[in-house]
């Protein structure tokens, strides 16, 4: 799976979230609206890339999502902690507690998971 850029997951998360799309309807999607042949040539990018495939319709194609978001967000996920957490889920969790950014009644649920599934 190649790394996307910011850009292209951008166009994947609406991709996931619509199903299937043409490029039209990916730009009504977007705050931050790039030129539409910009667009297209991105989204062929992605499909090149197997993210996306599409179904033609004359000269138009109607693209979906090959990669599941949960099999992106898998690997997204794990290169991010192998990166900037030298693959320690300890130190991710440490940094989130120091950073104020999960609270002791989500670490108990986060426990509670973590003695449920062993």
């Amino acid at each position: 799976m190649q790394k996307l850029t910011n850009k292209e997951e951008e166009i994947m998360h609406i991709m996931w979230r619509l199903e299937t799309a043409f490029v039209k309807d990916v730009l009504a999607e977007m705050d931050d609206k790039p030129h539409y042949n910009t667009l297209s040539t991105i989204i062929r990018n992605l499909e090149e890339k197997n993210y996306v495939g599409h179904k033609a319709y004359g000269k138009t194609h109607e693209y979906y999502p090959i990669v599941p978001k949960e099999a992106y967000k898998k690997r997204f996920m794990s290169n991010a902690i192998d990166s900037y957490f030298n693959s320690s889920y300890k130190s991710v969790v440490s940094f989130f507690a120091k950073e104020d950014k999960i609270s002791v009644d989500e670490l108990k649920e986060i426990i509670a998971l973590i003695e449920k599934n062993k």
